[in-house]
């Protein structure tokens, strides 16, 4: 093969080629600049320019990685942000490889069900082979055609870079679309209705998790052109939490930054999302991830969860609370005006309790405000905190059992029943060490007597009782041990789990 000073000595284009496409394999060129700076000798000759963006193509499919597919014709603001241009060839240039601009959100997409599918259609390869072909295939044009670009990852899982909030928004819902047979997008030169042998395979259900836009979350280019650092954790854990709160439906989340930058982005010329009024943004709080708290929200793009719109200024009002530790009276408060706003705005529910609540046999939404409205008096004005607690308890009990109760307000209403059952717990130690202290001005004659027998009585028994359990007359222990480790079998199974089931 002739050096390249030889050029003009009868080298024919093929063997231009021929001996840059030596060196990009060799990987002896792996950049774009170094490309120009081997062929700066060819430049000014114009037949050279076709070979050398060949050889560029190549280059950028071995290198490249993730970002391999994209090109300045169908990835206009990807190709701005993430590519160092060359002035001469302007659809030619090197890749980025630290990435700290607020104009790129990574998308994370999760299947559901894909591998309960899998094992299902085992015997079925070739609805195996339609899926395989829709997530390589279709989800890649529908990416393309939003402006964004997307790669499998491990079977079910999808990433998607967009250079814009709306894009990175627009994509996941379309995707959501296709593999749950939906239309909440409705944008004609975007198509996501199945074709050809996809439209045999059953509805998928996807969860979603967007960030970006912001410039102290930098995304890392790895030599072989994958990703790394904060913005792509990130995007995973709020996946994470989606699957969480939606283990049956799709659910996207979002950093609260991409909602601001969406906002921004349709303020004076709307996207289709907006100008539709498609989704709407339900502030979730924050949740903490490797020491940084990342305020979040979550798209709600179904009509039919619309109504959650009606109670999100009381949700924002808890979620203050809990920021600013308002334990002593807001957050009860707050979370009971939210349980009320909630049970007046959702689908009517009927729910019978394990025990009925104050002669409550079945719990609907009028009486479910009626408990919330008697939980506060008993918190706030009576203060009468074991019964405010009890309440919370029953809540938690009602809730579960409510046909599409919000799980993430389930979360909280959990969380907080916690705290104040930790604090009643300790509100009880010391209520009773004064108790004990002024058991005789509290009780009086036969009942101070009785105070003293009963608490004497208790010790004794607990104290006899640990003796009677090691007494040698207690025979067949250990046949009852194993008795009871066979009538409990199931429950004794122990497995580690993680992830989605």
């Amino acid at each position: 093969m002739k050096n390249i000073n030889e050029y003009n000595s009868g080298m024919t284009e093929y063997q231009f080629f021929s001996f840059l496409y030596d060196k990009v394999m060799a990987k002896e060129i792996t950049t774009f600049s170094k490309l120009r700076e081997l062929v700066a000798p060819c430049l000014k000759d114009k037949w050279t320019h076709a070979p050398i963006m060949r050889a560029f193509n190549l280059l950028k499919r071995l290198n490249w990685g993730f970002f391999s597919n994209i090109c300045p014709n169908t990835h206009k603001k990807l190709w701005k942000e993430m590519v160092i241009p060359d002035r001469d060839f302007p659809e030619a240039g090197d890749l980025k490889k630290t990435l700290q601009i607020s104009n790129l959100y990574v998308a994370m997409c999760d299947i559901h069900g894909y591998t309960k599918f899998c094992m299902e259609s085992r015997k079925n390869l070739s609805m195996m082979h339609s899926l395989d072909w829709a997530i390589e295939n279709e989800i890649r044009r529908i990416s393309t055609q939003c402006g964004a670009i997307s790669q499998r990852e491990r079977g079910d899982e999808m990433v998607v870079v967009a250079a814009s909030a709306t894009d990175a928004l627009m994509v996941t819902l379309c995707i959501i679309d296709y593999f749950g047979k939906t239309d909440n997008v409705s944008d004609p030169e975007i198509p996501t209705k199945r074709t050809g042998n996809a439209e045999a395979l059953p509805i998928f259900k996807i969860t979603a998790g967007i960030t970006g836009g912001n410039t102290q979350s930098p995304l890392i280019i790895t030599e072989r052109g994958n990703l790394a650092g904060f913005l792509l954790n990130s995007g995973a854990r709020l996946q994470s939490r989606a699957n969480e709160l939606s283990p049956h439906d799709s659910r996207i989340m979002i950093a609260k930054q991409v909602m601001m930058n969406y906002e921004k982005e349709n303020a004076t010329s709307k996207c289709i999302l907006a100008s539709n009024n498609s989704v709407y943004f339900f502030d979730t709080g924050h949740i903490e991830f490797k020491g940084v708290m990342i305020p979040t929200c979550e798209v709600v793009f179904d009509k039919n969860e619309r109504y959650k719109e009606k109670f999100a200024e009381e949700m924002t009002k808890l979620l203050g609370s809990i920021r600013e530790n308002l334990w002593e009276q807001r957050i009860f408060q707050d979370l009971m005006d939210l349980l009320s706003k909630v049970a007046h705005s959702m689908p009517k529910f009927s729910v019978t309790p394990s025990q009925p609540i104050r002669g409550m046999q079945t719990v609907i939404n009028e009486s479910f405000i009626q408990l919330c409205r008697l939980a506060y008096k008993a918190y706030s004005l009576d203060e009468d905190y074991y019964t405010a607690v009890d309440f919370l308890q029953s809540f938690v009990e009602i809730t579960e059992q409510i046909p599409n109760f919000d799980r993430l307000i389930l979360d909280y209403l959990r969380g907080i029943t916690e705290k104040y059952k930790f604090l009643l717990s300790a509100f009880e130690k010391h209520i009773d060490k004064e108790v004990e202290d002024k058991a005789p001005h509290i009780f009086h004659g036969d009942h101070y007597k009785t105070w003293n027998a009963a608490k004497n009585g208790a010790q004794i028994y607990e104290k006899l009782r640990a003796i009677g359990r090691k007494s040698k007359d207690i025979t067949k222990k250990k046949n009852l041990w194993l008795s009871m480790l066979s009538q409990n079998k199931e429950q004794m199974e122990f497995t580690l789990y993680s992830g989605k089931k």
